[in-house]
């Protein structure tokens, strides 16, 4: 049996490549992936979209030596089914030019080390024209024409990338500095999100700092963990000796968010798009907003969003792709995530049916009640047996048959189509908010003006603190309370 060596032809699979799929701002995040790999705690990045445009990602991370840096600019310079350190986001050895070349065909990467500084190039059109792998080593005339080469020089250590000939990011465009700019906005909702909990500095992780032509990028929180309410304790899932983290939360019904939030939350996409899984490796957000085909993107389910957090050596049982973009879960975690699925998906009906309330008890008495009709429909009816309802027979009885007919008309006429529009588009529905506590007052204080004596009015104090909506109101309460006992 013979053997014969087909290496690839250079310029054929580095064309090939740059259609592996990656956006803008996916690229880019690869790109500080590195970063993060070398200890960054600084990553600056500056986009010039006129004339010779070009993107730059310095951070100030270990650098490269000379051979470090011509393995970083190799293709496959490293094994997916290699060992990597606890920290590392990296996995095909192939992110820096597949993510880079996808967007422009020249990319310089200058790397500095104390007093020592050394760059490499790729240049696609250079390659076509020898038909080799020729990869391009800088010299000092060469460096110094390198966008932002000065930045670097400041520093102790670091890593510049610099993307030219945006051939790919600007294709189609008429506009290039309208279309760019534009683009750019992507980048920085994109990074906010993917890195979030690098740059909040959550415990356990190196805090990363990432600008944006000068501007710091805040962390865009997708579970608003300052309002929203854990839904179960967090489950542990033991995967080939490794450990699963599932973290189920409920974000808070959608009157209790500001603007910002909703936006945060949601992006163009809206709310009921993002529900779903949030898989993070090693802290860097991979896939979000789906359930893996395990249940539907209901509206019900719209504030549910799940944590789960996974180490980079089950990378593949989870079916990674080069982008890092997409992963299918094993079915030893689908039967586990299955569990989770049922249980918070609950909990997010009852957050969103109930406005925002937590129900704990069947005891308090609501203002709607809902029935079953014979017919298996849902019927929303007000209840009778309410005390504002009780006080108005019992001042006016012979206004009983009209207020039941008013009654009737306004639970036969709720805009249910209407409602269901402004539901799906987050919007704001401004009678959904609270009461004021003043206002609150003065209706109690009207109601128990109608009650003959102290006693009676106690025993109506007591029944409202169970009652909707006054038992929301429980310092309210107890100063009238505290009254009609002095």
């Amino acid at each position: 049996m013979q053997v014969r060596e087909t290496p690839p032809f250079a310029p054929v699979l580095m064309e090939s490549t740059r259609a592996i799929g990656y956006s803008l701002e996916a690229a880019v995040a690869d790109i500080i992936d590195n970063s993060i790999a070398a200890k960054a705690g600084k990553v600056q990045l500056f986009f010039f979209p006129v004339d010779d445009a070009y993107v730059c990602i310095l951070d100030n991370g270990s650098g490269m030596d000379d051979a470090q840096i011509d393995v970083a600019m190799q293709y496959g310079s490293k094994s997916p089914t290699d060992m990597r350190d606890a920290s590392d986001l990296g996995r095909y050895g192939l992110g820096l030019k597949t993510a880079s070349l996808s967007q422009c065909r020249v990319l310089t990467v200058v790397s500095k080390q104390g007093n020592t500084i050394i760059g490499r190039r790729w240049d696609l059109d250079y390659v076509i024209e020898t038909g080799k792998w020729s990869l391009l080593v800088l010299d000092e005339d060469d460096l110094e024409q390198v966008p932002h080469i000065a930045d670097l020089k400041e520093q102790e250590n670091g890593t510049l990338v610099v993307w030219q000939n945006l051939d790919r990011l600007l294709m189609g465009e008429v506009d290039y500095e309208k279309s760019l700019g534009r683009k750019m906005d992507d980048v920085r909702q994109h990074l906010g999100l993917v890195f979030h909990r690098y740059l909040s500095g959550e415990a356990g992780i190196k805090r990363l700092e990432i600008l944006f032509n000068g501007v710091k990028i805040k962390a865009a929180d997708p579970f608003l963990l300052k309002k929203s309410t854990q839904a179960m304790d967090t489950e542990t899932l033991i995967i080939r000796g490794k450990k699963i983290l599932v973290k189920p939360y409920i974000l808070p019904h959608i009157s209790k968010m500001t603007e910002e939030e909703k936006n945060q939350l949601g992006g163009k996409e809206g709310i009921r798009k993002q529900q779903g899984f949030y898989v993070y490796r090693n802290k860097r957000l991979l896939i979000w907003g789906t359930w893996f085909r395990m249940m539907r993107q209901g509206d019900l389910s719209k504030l549910a969003r799940v944590m789960v957090d996974i180490p980079n050596d089950l990378d593949d049982l989870w079916t990674l792709d080069i982008k890092k973009s997409h992963a299918i879960p094993p079915a030893e975690v689908r039967n586990n995530l299955q569990i989770v699925i049922d249980r918070i998906a609950d909990k997010s009906k009852r957050t969103w049916t109930f406005r925002g309330k937590k129900e704990t008890s069947d005891t308090v008495e609501h203002i709607w009640t809902r029935l079953k009709t014979p017919g298996s429909g849902v019927a929303y009816e007000i209840n009778r047996d309410h005390p504002l309802v009780d006080q108005i027979i019992a001042d006016v009885p012979e206004a009983h048959t009209k207020l039941e007919s008013l009654l009737r008309y306004i639970e036969r006429s709720i805009p249910l189509n209407q409602l269901y529009v402004d539901l799906n588009n987050d919007e704001k529905i401004e009678n959904d908010t609270e009461i004021e506590e003043a206002e609150m007052r003065k209706t109690l204080e009207q109601m128990l003006s109608a009650v003959p004596n102290s006693i009676l009015r106690l025993e109506m104090l007591e029944r409202l603190e169970h009652t909707e909506p006054f038992c929301l109101y429980p310092d309210v309460l107890h100063d009238l309370k505290a009254e009609e006992e002095s």
